[in-house]
């Protein structure tokens, strides 16, 4: 076997992916060192930190009432938004995915709001959309409806703030759009020869062939809801009576309100072991559940 020679021309590579490693080092590897630390630590910005070991950790599970309603808060958010986004985003991708005059037109009118959705912009706009002077409350009024508290009542509230989310479903219903396009054609045909219906053929050929591309999009969906912020901070700051109030926003108020880096830092490990127990358990459940073509063999 002929031993590969390095040369400087082969070397260039190294050189290549040096801006993305000084990048990773800068902003993702040190940043993640230091808030591990500093979660050990009680730490303003300002001064020094002070080396305080698990206190941060104690206070947050003994005696910070705001941590559990925070907790409490975002898994109920995750467990309201994560379906219906996943289920908008399908059953919109199944539409577009027929063949259908000015068919690209609308896929593109309905990927626009996951570029604009989680923006501040738009935040101030579902805030005014669903006040209680806002123009869904006059919608329902000139149907002969009563206004319904959106966004002032605990009971409301959540929901609304959910809605935000499913209204981004564009990243997840592309995904799903090139996965039914690599379904092969012929299944269907059998199917249709054995005298299967529409909805028969969708959940037993359609979706078992992208339960792949279903599991990511339910993950990575999942990740992103346990992290939203925007929403829950533009549109109501945490109300009404907390019932809004995520764990995003807890971190976000003690670190930059409150100026406690190294009790932000200790929600953000929590927050991270969170999201990793949930990942695991997905994946364990996902091996038994995820068609692949190839047999998932890496």
């Amino acid at each position: 076997m002929n031993k590969v020679k390095y040369t400087k021309r082969g070397n260039m590579g190294y050189l290549y992916i040096f801006p993305w490693i000084l990048g990773f080092l800068i902003f993702q590897l040190y940043p993640l060192g230091a808030s591990l630390y500093y979660s050990f630590t009680e730490y303003n910005i300002t001064g020094t930190p002070t080396f305080v070991g698990f206190k941060n950790y104690i206070t947050m599970f003994s005696s910070d009432l705001l941590f559990y309603t925070s907790l409490g808060n975002t898994l109920k958010y995750v467990f309201l938004s994560l379906p219906m986004k996943i289920i908008t985003a399908l059953i919109v991708a199944v539409i577009l995915n027929q063949k259908l005059k000015g068919i690209n037109f609308y896929r593109t009118v309905y990927y626009i709001p996951s570029i604009f959705g989680g923006s501040v912009a738009i935040s101030i706009l579902w805030r005014f959309l669903f006040m209680d002077g806002g123009l869904v409350n006059r919608m329902l009024n000139g149907l002969g409806m009563t206004s319904v508290p959106w966004l002032s009542s605990p009971n409301y509230s959540l929901f609304t703030l959910s809605l935000l989310s499913v209204w981004q479903f564009g990243s997840s219903m592309v995904l799903f759009l090139a996965a039914l396009k690599q379904v092969p054609e012929d299944l269907y045909e059998a199917a249709l020869i054995d005298g299967a219906g529409a909805v028969r053929m969708f959940f037993k050929i359609t979706l078992p062939m992208i339960t792949s591309v279903l599991f990511f999009n339910i993950l990575m969906q999942l990740v992103n809801a346990f992290q939203d912020f925007t929403g829950a901070f533009v549109i109501t700051n945490g109300g009404p009576l907390n019932s809004t109030y995520l764990y995003a926003l807890k971190l976000y108020d003690e670190a930059f309100k409150y100026f406690k880096m190294g009790y932000a830092s200790a929600l953000s490990w929590v927050l991270f072991v969170i999201i990793l127990i949930f990942t695991a358990i997905f994946f364990r459940f996902s091996e038994a559940a995820t068609y692949y073509e190839d047999g998932g063999d890496f």
